[in-house]
């Protein structure tokens, strides 16, 4: 359905097609005079120095999309995936090599692209089918279900130009997929509309591959690609990073891209933090398995150094405090109530505890040490170390972000009761 073949896309940095004769009037005065270019949008301003170069915001990019097929297309902001989307859609040319594309294209790329603010919601209706090649007859088939799908039922009749972002979306989400394309791309725009309306968005896209139709989605909600895409494209400062199977290469993006500090030492016994009777040599977080991700089934391991210097060992103590990334303590572990029968004795001692696969929510999460000794802090430092723990596979439609800290598996029942209550 769709093929791309060493595809290029170049601009030229403060190149600016200004469309009307009074802007490049307005912008010659502004040069003569030594003033801003007055045409030239907030943030767009170039190094003078720069004007002309050449900007490639995607180079060689190569790949195949089958019939049936849910691509997702992932990479950071500013990777060149709206780039591609655009000409993909044919909304702009590429610079160099073809894209072959089968079939009618119906693309969600931007809040109200598309859309004639003047015109009301069910006019835009009809013009988003006729600019699909759709006879009225065929749109006024599915207006119906256009309409109750978007949820806008009472504003359909109104101009667009009244529209809320969110109202904007879900009418445009819905005409690009009910009116029957075999391709369908859809941007991050889904993020706009909220969770029930996700829900239908993500449920429709998956019923819309089902039936034979092709769909190209980009979003940064990796639970969502992992849930809807059979195969993923990263993208990486315009260049195709890697391509293939959605578990392997979401794994290996989001492993590129933490920032995870789960490591901290001192190597100088002199600034270890502590004093003359213990210091603290170093700390660290870690999944128990060999995986470089922290996965919501997989234990958690954190270890520290504790150098004994003068304390008496049954007095001396160290607590791990477990704190989300807005600083809210979820729970404190400490090593005397955890290992009642051991004690720090003087020199290196080692100490590790495993917190429990299936309990932490997918979640930023912090760790904090408290170094004690006989009940008073020696030295004291909140997120010393962080970590992510990562979504879980999800059954469902929606993907959002479910609420809590804690996730365990919590065992349910059903007892079967007559009918009859009385």
């Amino acid at each position: 359905m769709v093929k791309v073949e060493g595809v290029g896309k170049r601009y030229r940095l403060g190149i600016f097609n200004r469309q009307q004769f009074t802007d490049d009037v307005k912008a010659w005065t502004a040069k003569l005079l030594g003033r801003p270019d007055p045409t030239v949008p907030i943030g767009g301003e170039v190094d003078p120095q720069r004007v002309g170069e050449d900007f490639w915001a995607l180079r060689d990019i190569s790949f195949e999309v089958r019939q049936a097929e849910v691509v997702g297309i992932i990479g950071h902001n500013g990777a060149g995936k709206s780039t591609l989307l655009k000409l993909l859609s044919r909304i702009t040319l590429p610079t160099v090599g073809t894209i072959r594309m089968r079939g009618k294209i119906s693309s969600l790329l931007e809040v109200g692209t598309g859309f004639h603010p003047e015109l009301s919601g069910r006019d835009n209706v009809y013009l988003n089918g006729a600019i699909l090649g759709m006879r009225r007859a065929e749109v006024d088939a599915k207006m119906d279900e256009i309409i109750a799908f978007s949820g806008i039922t009472d504003h359909i009749d109104t101009p667009v130009k009244r529209y809320s972002s969110g109202m904007r979306v879900r009418l445009g989400f819905a005409v690009a997929a009910h009116l029957e394309p075999e391709i369908l791309i859809v941007d991050e725009v889904l993020s706009v509309g909220d969770a029930a309306f996700q829900r239908k968005s993500m449920g429709k896209m998956r019923e819309s591959a089902k039936s034979g139709r092709t769909v190209l989605f980009v979003s940064h909600n990796m639970t969502a690609v992992r849930s809807l895409c059979s195969r993923v494209v990263w993208l990486d400062h315009g260049r195709i990073r890697m391509q293939g199977n959605t578990e392997d290469v979401v794994n290996a993006y989001l492993a590129n891209y933490t920032e995870d500090r789960t490591e901290i030492r001192w190597d100088d016994p002199t600034t270890a933090p502590g004093n003359e009777l213990a210091r603290l040599r170093y700390l660290r977080v870690r999944p128990a398995s060999s995986s470089e991700l922290f996965q919501w089934d997989d234990p958690v391991v954190v270890e520290a150094g504790v150098e004994n210097l003068s304390a008496v060992p049954e007095d001396l103590n160290v607590n791990f405090r477990i704190m989300s990334g807005d600083d809210l303590v979820v729970f404190t572990t400490n090593f005397r109530e955890g290992c009642p029968e051991g004690k720090l004795d003087r020199g290196m001692s080692h100490v590790r505890v495993e917190l429990p696969a299936r309990l932490l929510n997918a979640n930023t999460f912090k760790i904090g040490v408290n170094l004690s000794y006989r009940a008073k802090s020696i030295w004291r430092e909140d997120g010393l170390v962080r970590f992510e723990v990562q979504e879980p596979p999800r059954s469902g439609a929606w993907h959002g972000k479910r609420m809590g800290l804690l996730r365990m598996p919590l065992a349910w029942d059903r007892t079967t009761v007559s009918s009859s209550i009385g």
